[in-house]
């Protein structure tokens, strides 16, 4: 008589714990680039026309943060993302830049890697 046995992994013991592995590595949100002008929170949804803190937006930017606690967000024309990183965006304030790193959707935060100019 023929006896066959299976050798189980002993990864394969534990499929549940395994396959919840395998979706929360799945869920990890992927590097993106984003471009947009570097403006603060206060002022991202109706621009600095009424703010006026300073004669370019770019220093009204920077003003609304120093002095009413602002925080810098990129403004897509539409949407506006926090941003990780509180002291590279100062250098851009005002202008139009390229932005990589990791978005979470349900903060609408990205995770700077990197800001640079756009071109």
């Amino acid at each position: 008589m023929l006896v066959v046995r299976f050798v189980v992994p002993e990864t394969m013991k534990h499929p549940i714990p395994c396959l919840l592995g395998v979706l929360a590595l799945s869920a990890v949100q992927a590097r993106q680039t984003f471009t947009g002008t570097i403006t603060d929170n206060m002022c991202a949804g109706a621009g600095h026309a009424q703010m006026r803190m300073g004669p370019t937006d770019g220093e009204c930017t920077i003003a609304c943060v120093e002095a009413h606690g602002a925080t810098y967000v990129l403004l897509d024309g539409k949407t506006s993302y926090a941003l990780s990183d509180q002291k590279t965006p100062e250098k851009f304030a005002g202008q139009t830049v390229t932005v990589t790193g990791t978005l979470d959707p349900k903060t609408r935060t990205i995770q700077v890697d990197a800001i640079r100019a756009a071109k």
